[in-house]
């Protein structure tokens, strides 16, 4: 068995039996795909692996005869009740490609009970030594000792020698953070995919641009303007995949595990926190525009004093009516003002396709015979639009922007369906835009 990815609690251990012939990889694709949404998107394989919950699994198998036997091995850093759930899970896949398959579950091993047994011993050892000396205050012993062993466990990655987790190389997913002390606190808690950007006062450094060019991004920043500010130098830059924040008024390297998971699992896709930022910004324009259109100063009476102390008089000035001044204001909208267009109908195996599409981060690409052009990520859509010449209809779990109505509007797309709608200005007359839930409710009627 090779070496495990993760500091892991317990070893989940499964016979594996194939009807056929297969390889190791087809046995781990197998549990990827059979078990994906089973128990929801906090207990998926893959989003498990992805926050370094689930390490790297492993897989021991020979031939025998036509059959496939063997050991998968599954390294959990969850509570036992969630890793027996995974367990439990696991022994579902009933298939291996084309052929039938049997998982059963031998064991799961907790990983730290050897190691409890090992310092017991060797803690009855060494306490002959100090039976009559005073030892220091073992709290801080221990505290200290923690702190030394995490400052090993960050390593200096690339070129500018930023802090990071000794798992950055190896992982599919990276957490950007902005200095050292954020990756101590997050490889503390067990994130070893971590990385950051060296305080980030002289730029968003080289390392971190090409690395997220490769790999899938979070960018975790503090919950303040600080980390704000820094997003937007970050979104600039780099191909930053998903946002995650804070709680307001706190840093990253002063949360707990448990906050830290939380915000890691409240993650938004990167084009979703952009939609929410401009929405947030023509809020703020409309509400200074607003804050000018104060009427003029109505005239009072103003007593006037003369130069002769012994006779002061009032002088009345009469104020004059002020004519009201008309503003004329333009209403800002984040809907769409949709052309009058007819509502398609769709085959049905496409409406089945669209009722599915519901967290999975998807778009769905159809030409104009609705057969299916291609399915790819939300957040590779634009680009992936710009290379297609025959797309006709698109429907995604996503937020619709303006640069992706003006994309699809350029490559000839009549129709686009989305889970959300966010700020669009400008429609094209032949084009239909309409949410997943507004055109059911529409097409049942």
């Amino acid at each position: 068995m090779g070496a495990l990815t993760i500091v892991a609690k317990y070893l989940i251990v499964a016979n594996v039996e194939v009807q056929g012939t297969v390889e190791k990889y087809d046995i781990i694709g197998a549990l990827f795909s059979q078990t994906e949404g089973l128990l929801g998107n906090e207990l998926d394989l893959r989003e498990l692996q992805m926050s370094g919950r689930i390490g790297r699994i492993e897989v021991e198998a020979e031939y025998k005869g036509d059959k496939t036997v063997g050991k998968v091995y599954i390294p959990s850093n969850l509570d036992r009740y969630e890793t027996a759930l995974v367990a439990a899970m696991i022994e579902t896949v009933d298939k291996v490609g084309p052929y039938n398959a049997k998982i059963q579950i031998t064991e799961i091993k907790d990983l730290r009970e050897e190691k409890r047994k090992k310092v017991f011993d060797r803690a009855r050892e060494l306490l002959k030594f100090v039976e009559h000396e005073t030892l220091p205050d073992t709290k801080e012993l221990i505290t200290k000792f923690m702190e030394s062993i995490r400052e090993t466990e960050v390593v200096e990655y690339g070129s500018e020698k930023l802090p990071a987790g000794p798992e950055v190389d190896t992982a599919d997913t990276v957490i950007i953070v902005e200095g050292r002390a954020d990756v101590l606190n997050l490889v503390k808690h067990g994130f070893r995919n971590v990385i950051g950007l060296g305080g980030s006062s002289g730029g968003i450094p080289k390392t971190v641009i090409e690395l997220s060019k490769k790999k899938t991004t979070i960018a975790f920043v503090d919950g303040d303007r600080g980390g704000e500010m820094l997003l937007r130098e970050l979104l600039k830059y780099a191909d930053i995949d998903y946002i995650a924040r804070a709680p307001p008024g706190k840093e990253v390297e002063q949360l707990t595990a448990k906050e830290i998971t939380k915000a890691l699992r409240n993650k938004v896709p990167a084009e979703e926190y952009l939609a929410s930022l401009e929405k947030k910004e023509r809020k703020l324009i409309e509400e200074a525009r607003q804050a000018q259109e104060v009427p003029q100063a109505q005239a009072v009476e103003v007593p006037v004093q003369e130069q002769q102390p012994q006779t002061p008089q009032p002088i009345q000035v009469t104020p004059q009516p002020v004519q009201p001044v008309q503003v004329q204001t333009t209403q800002v909208t984040t809907q769409p003002q949709q052309p009058s267009i007819e509502l398609p109908q769709l085959p049905q195996n496409v409406i089945e396709e669209m009722k599915k599409l519901s967290g999975t981060l998807e778009a769905v690409i159809y030409d104009d015979h609705w057969s299916e052009v291609k399915r790819i990520p939300v957040r590779d859509l634009v680009d992936t639009l710009q290379q297609l010449p025959n797309a006709y209809a698109v429907i995604f779990d996503g937020v619709c922007t303006q640069r992706l109505v003006d994309v699809a509007s350029n490559k000839g797309v009549k129709l686009l369906l989305m889970s959300r709608v966010g700020n669009i200005a400008k429609v094209p007359t032949d084009m239909l835009i309409l949410t997943i839930d507004e055109y059911l409710s529409k097409a049942s009627k």
